[in-house]
Protein backbone atom coordinates (compact mmCIF):
# COMPACT_ATOMS: atom_id res chain seq x y z
CA UNK A 1 0.00 0.00 0.00
CA UNK A 2 1.21 3.52 -0.68
CA UNK A 3 -0.21 6.57 1.11
CA UNK A 4 -0.55 9.78 -0.81
CA UNK A 5 -1.36 12.77 1.36
CA UNK A 6 -1.81 16.28 0.12
CA UNK A 7 -3.06 19.07 2.35
CA UNK A 8 -4.21 22.42 1.12
CA UNK A 9 -4.77 25.41 3.43
CA UNK A 10 -8.26 26.75 2.73
CA UNK A 11 -10.27 29.39 4.59
CA UNK A 12 -13.27 28.19 6.55
CA UNK A 13 -15.87 31.01 6.84
CA UNK A 14 -17.54 29.33 9.80
CA UNK A 15 -14.45 29.27 12.03
CA UNK A 16 -12.10 31.85 10.66
CA UNK A 17 -13.07 35.26 9.33
CA UNK A 18 -9.56 36.18 8.35
CA UNK A 19 -8.56 36.27 4.74
CA UNK A 20 -5.70 33.83 4.42
CA UNK A 21 -2.91 34.48 2.04
CA UNK A 22 -2.48 32.16 -0.90
CA UNK A 23 -1.05 28.89 0.27
CA UNK A 24 2.45 28.07 -0.89
CA UNK A 25 3.01 24.63 -2.36
CA UNK A 26 3.91 22.17 0.34
CA UNK A 27 6.26 19.23 -0.01
CA UNK A 28 3.35 16.83 -0.04
CA UNK A 29 1.87 18.63 -3.02
CA UNK A 30 5.12 18.24 -4.92
CA UNK A 31 5.20 14.61 -3.95
CA UNK A 32 1.66 14.14 -5.24
CA UNK A 33 2.54 15.80 -8.54
CA UNK A 34 5.60 13.61 -8.99
CA UNK A 35 3.62 10.52 -8.12
CA UNK A 36 0.93 11.46 -10.64
CA UNK A 37 3.52 11.81 -13.40
CA UNK A 38 4.99 8.49 -12.40
CA UNK A 39 1.57 6.88 -12.53
CA UNK A 40 1.03 8.11 -16.08
CA UNK A 41 3.79 5.71 -17.21
CA UNK A 42 2.45 2.89 -15.04
CA UNK A 43 -1.24 2.94 -15.87
CA UNK A 44 -1.87 -0.62 -14.79
CA UNK A 45 -0.74 0.18 -11.20
CA UNK A 46 -3.08 3.17 -10.98
CA UNK A 47 -6.03 1.23 -12.32
CA UNK A 48 -5.44 -1.47 -9.70
CA UNK A 49 -5.28 1.04 -6.77
CA UNK A 50 -8.16 3.08 -5.17
CA UNK A 51 -7.78 6.75 -4.18
CA UNK A 52 -10.01 8.48 -1.57
CA UNK A 53 -10.46 12.19 -0.84
CA UNK A 54 -11.58 13.77 2.49
CA UNK A 55 -11.19 17.01 4.46
CA UNK A 56 -9.57 16.86 7.89
CA UNK A 57 -10.54 18.85 11.00
CA UNK A 58 -8.37 21.77 9.95
CA UNK A 59 -10.04 22.04 6.56
CA UNK A 60 -7.19 20.45 4.63
CA UNK A 61 -7.99 18.27 1.63
CA UNK A 62 -6.36 14.88 2.04
CA UNK A 63 -5.89 12.15 -0.61
CA UNK A 64 -5.27 8.61 0.63
CA UNK A 65 -5.73 4.97 -0.32
CA UNK A 66 -7.61 4.40 2.99
CA UNK A 67 -11.37 5.00 2.98
CA UNK A 68 -11.57 6.85 6.36
CA UNK A 69 -15.08 8.07 5.49
CA UNK A 70 -13.99 9.99 2.41
CA UNK A 71 -15.47 9.91 -1.06
CA UNK A 72 -14.05 7.64 -3.71
CA UNK A 73 -12.25 9.39 -6.52
CA UNK A 74 -12.95 7.96 -9.97
CA UNK A 75 -9.73 7.96 -11.94
CA UNK A 76 -10.02 8.05 -15.68
CA UNK A 77 -8.02 5.21 -17.20
CA UNK A 78 -4.96 6.45 -18.97
CA UNK A 79 -4.93 6.05 -22.68
CA UNK A 80 -1.83 4.38 -23.96
CA UNK A 81 -1.05 5.52 -27.46
CA UNK A 82 1.38 3.28 -29.27
CA UNK A 83 4.33 5.01 -30.79
CA UNK A 84 3.75 5.94 -34.41
CA UNK A 85 7.42 6.40 -35.05
CA UNK A 86 8.33 3.75 -37.55
CA UNK A 87 11.67 2.10 -37.74
CA UNK A 88 13.96 3.46 -40.42
CA UNK A 89 13.76 1.41 -43.60
CA UNK A 90 16.31 -1.29 -43.77
CA UNK A 91 18.92 -0.55 -46.32
CA UNK A 92 19.26 -3.31 -48.79
CA UNK A 93 22.75 -4.57 -49.19
CA UNK A 94 23.61 -4.93 -52.87
CA UNK A 95 24.87 -8.32 -53.80
CA UNK A 96 28.60 -8.39 -54.11
CA UNK A 97 29.75 -9.40 -57.50
CA UNK A 98 33.13 -10.86 -57.96
CA UNK A 99 35.43 -8.32 -59.51
CA UNK A 100 36.99 -10.97 -61.64
CA UNK A 101 33.67 -12.22 -63.08
CA UNK A 102 32.39 -8.66 -63.56
CA UNK A 103 35.46 -7.57 -65.41
CA UNK A 104 35.37 -10.77 -67.44
CA UNK A 105 31.76 -10.16 -68.55
CA UNK A 106 32.44 -6.55 -69.53
CA UNK A 107 35.79 -7.15 -71.11
CA UNK A 108 35.79 -6.70 -74.86
CA UNK A 109 37.62 -9.51 -76.50
CA UNK A 110 40.13 -8.34 -79.06
CA UNK A 111 39.45 -9.80 -82.50
CA UNK A 112 41.96 -12.23 -83.88
CA UNK A 113 44.68 -10.42 -85.75
CA UNK A 114 44.52 -11.24 -89.43
CA UNK A 115 47.98 -11.20 -90.92
CA UNK A 116 47.90 -8.75 -93.80
CA UNK A 117 48.19 -10.58 -97.09
CA UNK A 118 50.39 -9.03 -99.71
CA UNK A 119 48.59 -9.59 -102.97
CA UNK A 120 50.13 -10.19 -106.39
CA UNK A 121 49.78 -7.68 -109.18
CA UNK A 122 49.63 -10.48 -111.76
CA UNK A 123 48.05 -13.89 -111.26
CA UNK A 124 46.89 -15.45 -114.49
CA UNK A 125 46.95 -18.61 -116.62
CA UNK A 126 49.36 -18.05 -119.48
CA UNK A 127 48.88 -21.48 -121.02
CA UNK A 128 46.62 -22.89 -122.33
CA UNK A 129 44.90 -19.99 -124.04
CA UNK A 130 41.16 -19.55 -123.72
CA UNK A 131 39.09 -22.00 -125.84
CA UNK A 132 42.16 -23.98 -126.83
CA UNK A 133 41.63 -27.49 -128.19
CA UNK A 134 43.68 -30.49 -127.09
CA UNK A 135 44.20 -32.81 -130.00
CA UNK A 136 43.58 -36.51 -129.85
CA UNK A 137 47.24 -37.32 -129.71
CA UNK A 138 47.61 -35.48 -126.40
CA UNK A 139 45.36 -38.04 -124.70
CA UNK A 140 43.74 -35.36 -122.59
CA UNK A 141 46.96 -34.39 -120.82
CA UNK A 142 46.95 -30.63 -120.20
CA UNK A 143 49.99 -28.55 -119.20
CA UNK A 144 49.12 -25.38 -117.24
CA UNK A 145 51.60 -22.51 -116.91
CA UNK A 146 50.94 -19.50 -114.65
CA UNK A 147 52.11 -15.90 -114.79
CA UNK A 148 52.70 -14.47 -111.27
CA UNK A 149 54.15 -11.07 -110.40
CA UNK A 150 55.96 -10.47 -108.14
CA UNK A 151 57.64 -13.81 -107.75
CA UNK A 152 55.69 -16.41 -105.78
CA UNK A 153 56.64 -16.06 -102.12
CA UNK A 154 57.84 -19.13 -100.17
CA UNK A 155 54.83 -19.17 -97.82
CA UNK A 156 52.25 -19.12 -100.65
CA UNK A 157 51.03 -22.03 -102.79
CA UNK A 158 48.95 -22.56 -105.94
CA UNK A 159 46.47 -25.20 -107.07
CA UNK A 160 44.61 -25.77 -110.34
CA UNK A 161 40.91 -26.59 -110.50
CA UNK A 162 39.04 -28.36 -113.30
CA UNK A 163 35.35 -27.62 -113.53
CA UNK A 164 35.48 -26.18 -109.99
CA UNK A 165 37.20 -29.16 -108.33
CA UNK A 166 40.90 -29.23 -107.32
CA UNK A 167 42.87 -31.41 -109.69
CA UNK A 168 45.66 -31.96 -107.14
CA UNK A 169 47.08 -30.60 -103.87
CA UNK A 170 48.39 -27.03 -103.68
CA UNK A 171 52.09 -26.66 -104.48
CA UNK A 172 54.71 -23.96 -104.50
CA UNK A 173 54.98 -23.96 -108.28
CA UNK A 174 53.91 -22.09 -111.41
CA UNK A 175 53.69 -25.13 -113.73
CA UNK A 176 51.15 -27.97 -113.39
CA UNK A 177 50.15 -31.06 -115.36
CA UNK A 178 46.50 -32.09 -115.44
CA UNK A 179 46.35 -35.65 -116.80
CA UNK A 180 43.73 -37.60 -118.72
CA UNK A 181 41.00 -35.08 -119.18
CA UNK A 182 37.82 -36.56 -120.58
CA UNK A 183 36.76 -35.50 -124.04
CA UNK A 184 34.61 -32.41 -124.19
CA UNK A 185 34.59 -28.93 -122.67
CA UNK A 186 36.39 -28.08 -119.42
CA UNK A 187 36.94 -24.90 -117.35
CA UNK A 188 40.44 -24.43 -115.95
CA UNK A 189 41.23 -21.99 -113.12
CA UNK A 190 44.10 -21.32 -110.69
CA UNK A 191 43.85 -20.43 -106.98
CA UNK A 192 46.52 -18.82 -104.80
CA UNK A 193 46.59 -19.88 -101.11
CA UNK A 194 48.37 -18.21 -98.18
CA UNK A 195 50.26 -19.95 -95.37
CA UNK A 196 46.99 -20.81 -93.57
CA UNK A 197 45.47 -22.48 -96.65
CA UNK A 198 43.04 -19.64 -97.30
CA UNK A 199 42.33 -18.76 -100.94
CA UNK A 200 43.52 -15.19 -101.51
CA UNK A 201 43.48 -14.77 -105.30
CA UNK A 202 41.81 -16.51 -108.21
CA UNK A 203 42.73 -16.30 -111.87
CA UNK A 204 40.39 -15.69 -114.75
CA UNK A 205 38.92 -19.01 -115.99
CA UNK A 206 40.08 -20.58 -119.25
CA UNK A 207 37.95 -22.90 -121.39
CA UNK A 208 39.57 -25.86 -123.13
CA UNK A 209 38.17 -28.54 -125.45
CA UNK A 210 39.57 -32.01 -125.36
CA UNK A 211 39.50 -34.37 -128.34
CA UNK A 212 40.10 -38.02 -127.72
CA UNK A 213 39.80 -41.05 -129.93
CA UNK A 214 36.81 -43.24 -129.32
CA UNK A 215 37.58 -46.28 -127.28
CA UNK A 216 35.64 -48.29 -129.82
CA UNK A 217 38.20 -47.72 -132.59
CA UNK A 218 39.95 -50.98 -133.49
CA UNK A 219 43.42 -49.49 -133.08
CA UNK A 220 42.68 -47.82 -129.71
CA UNK A 221 44.60 -49.72 -127.03
CA UNK A 222 41.82 -48.90 -124.58
CA UNK A 223 39.26 -50.76 -126.71
CA UNK A 224 37.87 -53.61 -124.58
CA UNK A 225 37.99 -55.87 -127.65
CA UNK A 226 41.75 -55.54 -127.73
CA UNK A 227 42.16 -56.60 -124.12
CA UNK A 228 43.96 -59.93 -123.80
CA UNK A 229 44.56 -60.22 -127.58
CA UNK A 230 47.64 -62.07 -128.73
Amino acid sequence: MWPFVSSLRVANPATDSRVLPAARPEPLQCLLLAATLMLSSLSFDIQAAQVYRHVDANGNVVFSDQPAGGSKVQLTPLSVVPSTESLPPRRSTPSRVSTASSSESTRTRAPAVDVAFRGYTTFTIQSPSNEETLQTGQAGNLAVRLGIEPKLRPEDKVRVTVDGAPSQSAMHSTVFMVPALERGKHVIQAELLDSTGRVRQTSEPKVVYVQRASVNLPRNPNNPANAGGG
